[in-house]
């Protein structure tokens, strides 16, 4: 396998495994990553994680600005296979009908559902109980190509962003890995994709992060686990953005109370209607303090001062 050229595209923390495993059997000629960022308070210029561990094994990194207009040092490598995983930007037709054994993505959902740039937060947050790898061609319509294989995992009441992305990562390099060596013997059968079953997943806008209390409280806390650890679900606490990292659902029901409406607390929580019944936070980040749990917030402050509060 060591005599076919790969190139390597994605940008995160996902990717970093899938590109490793790859790296250690196929002879991955570059790797291809969004451009270093700007991060946090000190805008630090950052590289991707995948641009630091593709350092470690000496690989020749390119990082285009707009792939669509600088693709032309890619296919200098005359690359037989284009391997992408969360790379973050549309890839040109040129760069598509290329190599030999074309270009396939690793995709972390169970395609058609959940097309985009967030499918794992929208997996927790729309109420999937399963998703899931898909390993697939690509085309020039976004994660719309045939499928060649699919791998699912269970989305357990306790998971959230992080363990449901970690999962999903080993997953990822465990079915590539696994998938590579028929799709070159010619040992596959794509199956194309029923548009009619799509559902797509979005990148996470700042009005999704944002907490409706209308919702029930399953959905309520469907949004708290998919947005942590980052960037973490929010709602205003007199005045202040409030982060909510961790909740639990309550069967008590409230009727003629707002919903975000503060009730009552619990030792390790504070109780909120919801648009059915209560739920409980129980890990925050008041704007300007760090993460907690709440039964640490709650032996610092006069209770009594929430009560009534209006979460919004």
């Amino acid at each position: 396998m060591k005599d076919i050229k790969i190139i390597f595209m994605g940008t995160p923390e996902f990717a970093v495994p899938i590109f490793k495993s790859l790296a250690e059997k196929y002879n991955i000629v570059a790797v291809v990553t969004q451009p270093d960022k700007k991060v946090g308070r000190k805008q630090i210029l950052t590289p991707s994680p995948i641009k630091k561990i593709s350092a470690e094994y000496n690989i020749p990194i390119l990082q285009p600005v707009k792939i669509k207009n600088e693709y032309k040092e890619i296919l200098d490598y005359q690359p037989d296979r284009i391997v992408t995983c969360a790379y973050g930007q549309i890839l040109p037709e040129e760069i598509l009908n290329f190599p030999k054994y074309k270009c396939i993505n690793v995709h972390a959902s169970l395609l058609p559902k959940l097309r985009g740039g967030a499918p794992i937060q929208h997996a927790i947050m729309d109420g999937y109980d399963k998703t899931g790898i898909t390993i697939m061609y690509m085309d020039k319509k976004m994660d719309s190509g045939d499928i060649i294989s699919q791998k699912e995992t269970k989305i357990t009441k306790e998971d959230n962003l992080k363990t449901l992305h970690d999962r999903l990562s080993e997953i990822g390099k465990d079915l590539l890995l696994e998938t590579l060596p028929n799709i070159i013997n010619g040992k596959i059968n794509p199956i194309k994709q029923k548009e009619e079953d799509v559902t797509y997943g979005y990148n996470i806008t700042k009005e999704d992060e944002k907490i409706d209390f209308n919702k029930t409280n399953i959905e309520v806390n469907n949004k708290i686990r998919a947005l942590n650890p980052i960037p973490g679900a929010y709602t205003t606490l007199n005045g202040k953005r409030l982060k909510v990292y961790k909740a639990r659902i309550s069967d008590r029901y409230y009727n003629n109370t707002k919903v975000g409406t503060i009730v009552g607390f619990e030792k390790d929580g504070i109780c909120v209607v919801t648009g059915t019944k209560e739920i409980i936070l129980t890990e925050i980040a008041l704007e300007g303090k760090k993460r907690c749990l709440v039964k640490d917030y709650l032996n610092g402050i006069d209770k009594k001062e929430l009560l009534g509060v209006v979460l919004e």
